[in-house]
């Protein structure tokens, strides 16, 4: 007997395809929760003032986090 399981209301973290500018890793962290792209980049960016492996954090988030499914075009006949 299989149970349906209830649909996850909440989206996905996932890379950003409209918002990527090197990996989508700001823009899709920005789409999930809502926030403007342009603060969670420059947030990232004077992160890396501080001391710390920001850079190394981002490469993992990039492989991590799968990429924002392309659009559905849908074919004329």
């Amino acid at each position: 007997m299989t149970t349906a399981q209830p649909a996850s209301s909440a989206p996905r973290l996932t890379r950003s395809r409209s918002n990527a500018w090197l990996g989508g890793v700001c823009g899709g962290i920005a789409e999930r929760w809502g926030w403007d792209p342009t603060l969670v980049r420059v947030l990232f960016v004077l992160s890396m003032l501080l001391p710390g492996p920001q850079v190394l954090i981002y490469l993992a988030l990039w492989i991590i986090i799968p990429r924002e499914p392309a659009p559905v075009i849908p074919v004329q006949p």
